[in-house]
């Protein structure tokens, strides 16, 4: 079979619960969050994905991505992974969009980027990467990291421009999986919060 990239959210923060853009600040997962993260690993654990033995497992640095992966029982085999960071905000780091909205009207992440942090090239670069990776190994894959990098790597496993992650929302404590239909790369299943409301 080939190859598929399973990518699991971080649990709710303080700042992704208001709406905050939260990129390189290091935000703790609030009680909500662990929680969410514990049942993603119950989860992750259960038929069918059976504690996803064999599957090489990569975190994000950043606290609240590697305390998910950590509480959903895959810290011990992760690898953390500077790639895997969430969209450095720049000048818009903290802010939510209504915020930015009354600053820059009409602005729109996926087409205007953000001042004083990533470009748009530099993020799709960077989804490039983890894209590239997942396609190279022998064996499925799981991420930890956050929800813009999650989603403009779902667009690029599509093959399509990084504005199409905005038609493709990601929620705190998520599962989606990039896979194959046809030959083709393909979304198996996203935004997957069924383990929450279980």
């Amino acid at each position: 079979m080939a190859p598929r990239i399973l990518l699991a959210r971080h649990g709710q923060t303080e700042w992704s619960l208001s709406g905050k853009h939260t990129g390189r600040t290091d935000i703790p997962l609030l009680e909500e969050g662990r929680r969410g993260a514990k049942v993603l690993g119950e989860r992750l654990h259960r038929a069918p994905f059976d504690g996803l033995s064999g599957v090489e497992v990569r975190t994000s640095p950043l606290a609240r991505a590697r305390e998910t992966c950590e509480l959903a029982g895959f810290g011990e085999r992760a690898t953390t992974w500077d790639t895997l960071m969430e969209w450095d905000y720049g000048a818009y780091e903290g802010m939510t969009p209504a915020e930015i909205q009354a600053v820059r009207p009409g602005w729109f992440i996926w087409r205007d980027g953000v001042p004083e942090g990533e470009t748009l090239e530099q993020v799709t670069a960077r989804a490039d990467e983890v894209v590239a990776w997942a396609r190279a190994e022998d064996r499925d894959v799981l991420v930890f990291a956050h929800g813009h990098i999650l989603r403009s790597i779902g667009a690029r496993w599509l093959g399509l421009p990084l504005d199409f992650a905005a038609r493709i929302r990601l929620n705190p404590t998520s599962l989606s999986v990039l896979g194959w239909a046809y030959g083709e790369p393909a979304i198996e299943a996203w935004n997957d919060c069924g383990h929450l409301t279980a």
